[in-house]
């Protein structure tokens, strides 16, 4: 579909999710800024009545019923995009709307990790009053930084870790330069940047330039005082890997939000190590997410009218 046919008379808000906010709130204001009218759509026959679907993931029932399909993930590895091309539908992305919540959360991570305290949950459950070994909590201030993957994600975490006195540097599969880190490294040199590393933090999107790029030879090539930080994707990992290299402690732990198979199962490892921490993928999440997603559908819409593609297309 060329952007010239693209017209917009009814926009539904596809009701089959629950994260990261409930469906009616981005349709009451969304439907406050735009003129097509903005509906919460409950099943696939109620597609029928809509132009474009804002949406949690695929369905195939898209194919055959709308104009345009926004994802309100950045991620949209689900989609057939092939299939949408030939069909002539319109897909977009939330890429780049939460980078500075994905950002706060992996700094939320380290400083968890570094100061222990996730371990004092942990006791606070059981009502022991227990201390760490006088050597254990560290300053991430003190400590080195490598962020793979310096898109806006990436590079929103450097800017902070650098605000945080964190000797940072960056590995990417592009060439880039981005703001807080000393040097992008390329990809091909990521084990001797790994080396270096009290922190390694994963933000690169899932490629098949980056599918199980931290590996066996990734896990080793770290200190064994290193933490892994996984904010991107989880195929980026090979979670056998981690798992093996967190029981041999090679390196010292770890905090993962996003895993291959979700949600993680409950016989994962995983759940039970004292020095990893498991969130549900969660580290976009944020209570005003709603709103910078309606300020982007909004422009979206003021270009669309305008004859121009909407922001973040991606077919």
């Amino acid at each position: 579909m060329s952007r010239e046919s693209l017209t917009v008379g009814r926009i539904g808000v596809y009701d089959t999710f629950d994260r990261p906010f409930p469906p009616d709130l981005l349709a009451d204001v969304l439907d406050d800024r735009v003129d097509p009218p903005v509906t919460v759509v409950e099943d696939r026959d109620g597609l029928a009545a809509c132009d474009a679907v804002v949406a949690l993931g695929h369905d195939d029932a898209f194919l055959d019923t709308v104009e345009w399909v926004h994802e309100i993930r950045a991620g949209y590895d689900d989609y057939p995009v092939d299939r949408y091309e030939e069909a002539g539908i319109v897909v977009t992305n939330s890429s780049g709307l939460a980078s500075g919540i994905v950002a706060e959360s992996v700094i939320g991570l380290m400083l968890t990790l570094a100061r222990g305290f996730h371990r004092y949950r942990d006791h606070q459950a059981s009502r022991e009053w227990g201390r760490l070994p006088w050597g254990r909590p560290f300053l991430l201030g003190r400590s080195s930084l490598c962020v793979v993957g310096m898109g806006q994600i990436g590079s929103g975490v450097a800017t902070r870790a650098g605000a945080l006195g964190m000797d940072v540097t960056g590995v990417d599969v592009r060439p880039v330069s981005a703001l807080g880190v000393d040097h992008v490294y390329d990809i091909d040199d990521r084990l001797d940047v790994l080396a270096d590393a009290r922190f390694v933090a994963l933000t690169t999107p899932l490629t098949p330039a980056t599918e199980g790029l931290v590996s066996t030879d990734e896990l080793a090539a770290m200190r064994e005082d290193a933490f892994l930080v996984n904010a991107g994707r989880g195929g980026v990992v090979d979670q056998d890997a981690l798992v093996a290299a967190l029981e041999t402690g090679e390196i010292a732990g770890a905090a993962v939000d996003v895993f291959a198979e979700e949600p993680l199962p409950a016989e994962s490892p995983l759940w039970e190590m004292d020095e990893v921490i498991v969130t549900p993928h969660v580290a976009g999440q944020a209570n005003h997410y709603h709103e910078l997603l309606a300020d982007l559908l909004t422009t979206s819409l003021a270009r669309v009218d305008r004859g121009k593609d909407p922001w973040n297309r991606v077919v």
